[in-house]
């Protein structure tokens, strides 16, 4: 047991000195100690009353506090980093309370958000680590900002990864946070940024439309592989990410196992939404995420923009999902719905349209009665997320080499401080 102090000790003594007498005679007699009393068993000894009615100890309150950490960001088009990083905060305390920066704070600091406000609220909440959101939080943590998370929000402790976060006039977005002793950093998660993930769309629909400009040409091998190359991330999965991800609890023995599958490419609010109606219709959500080769064979060469692990990693974040297949087949067998002992297959409404239509993916569980078309919640999908960067092409090509040159700046001084 904890006690604040051992003054109980002397109050005892001063109170209750025949109580305590008696005590030291007893433990002189039988060598009094735990291991004597668990190898030999001692009789009860019952007193006139009891300890907690004698008011001897004063035991500290069981009732620790729980931590509540903040980490907020513009967590525009929603990757495996922003999940990394959020989950690397929940492992700080034991809330987390996330803060979006509203679109007005984006577009004055960074340039337009792909994302609205309220699509970014639907993809943050479903990630299985956030306990609360805070919607247009500022970009700077001022400390006036900072007082309010520390009364209103009872936060301890601001988080934020190891990467430059700088407002326009170059200084630093959590200086007010450092300054008060709330500051805790975590660890950035390389190879994926969404200033990457821009590029990529932008060099991948650039690719295609110069294809179509030359009246439906076919890529040669070649120059296929070149253009996937150019915008790769540069990500390397490990088991132990996987697991860190995945909720490592498999279906109950009479669990309803509902299956969905698809790309699940630059995850979004649609996805979200009809993840969590799936997971509605049964015990056990289990979604299966196509392989690179059959999204580029169903959807064209220059798909998917984010890879197989990159795009099960972004699944498994998701709290509406227990498990996923990752590279699942295009077409569902009955031995696959008999192995993973699937009791319903569902799909959305709002899907990207396959170039090859030779067969029905679902013909099997309609036979079988188990299928299911779920209405999509909403009407976004991978293809217009696409479409909204490049009708701001221009501001998103000024705004990826506005942070490229911040960074770079960023880490030549901190290189020059350190004397590496």
């Amino acid at each position: 047991m904890d006690y604040e102090n051992n003054s109980w000790i002397w109050e005892g003594v001063n109170y209750y000195p025949r109580v305590f007498g008696g005590l030291m005679v007893t433990a002189a007699l039988l060598g009094l100690s735990s291991s004597y009393f668990g190898g030999i068993g001692v009789p009860y000894l019952s007193l006139p009353c009891s300890w907690s009615n004698l008011g001897i100890f004063h035991k500290k309150k069981s009732g620790k506090r729980r931590i509540r950490v903040y980490m907020d960001g513009c967590f525009d088009l929603m990757h495996y980093g922003h999940a990394n990083a959020l989950r690397q905060a929940k492992a700080l305390g034991d809330e987390l309370v996330v803060g979006l920066v509203s679109d007005e704070e984006i577009a004055a600091t960074k340039g337009p958000p792909v994302l609205s406000m309220s699509e970014r609220l639907v993809l943050v909440s479903g990630l299985k680590w956030v306990d609360e959101v805070i919607t247009d939080a500022p970009y700077a943590i001022t400390e006036q900002f900072l007082n309010r998370l520390f009364h209103e929000y009872k936060i301890d402790y601001v988080i934020h990864g190891d990467d430059p976060c700088l407002l326009p006039d170059g200084t630093d977005a959590y200086a007010a946070a450092k300054k008060a002793g709330r500051y805790k950093q975590i660890k950035r998660t390389e190879g994926v940024s969404s200033t990457d993930i821009v590029g990529r769309i932008l060099s991948s629909l650039r690719n295609e439309k110069s294809c179509e400009d030359h009246n439906g040409c076919e890529v040669k091998p070649q120059e296929e592989d070149q253009s996937k190359a150019s915008h790769i991330a540069q990500f390397l999965p490990t088991s132990r990410r996987i697991v860190q991800f995945s909720n490592g609890k498999g279906p109950g023995p009479n669990a309803r196992i509902v299956y969905i599958d698809g790309a699940f490419d630059l995850f979004h609010a649609g996805h979200v939404e009809i993840l969590k109606r799936a997971r509605e219709l049964g015990d056990f959500l289990l979604v299966g995420i196509h392989s690179d080769e059959t999204v580029s064979e169903h959807r064209g060469n220059h798909y998917p923009i984010m890879h197989l692990h990159e795009r099960s990693l972004s699944v498994l974040a998701c709290r509406y999902v227990d498990e996923v297949i990752i590279g699942s087949p295009w077409e569902i067998t009955k031995d696959m719905i008999t192995t993973f002992n699937i009791s319903l297959v569902v799909h959305g409404t709002v899907a990207e349209k396959s170039l090859n239509c030779e067969q029905d993916p679902y013909e099997v569980p309609k036979i079988m009665g188990i299928f299911r078309l779920l209405e999509s919640p909403k009407d976004i999908t991978t293809a217009t997320v696409a479409q909204r960067i490049m009708a701001n092409h221009e501001a998103y090509v000024k705004r990826n080499a506005k942070k490229a040159r911040s960074e770079q700046r960023y880490y030549e001084e901190k290189k020059f401080v350190s004397g590496d």
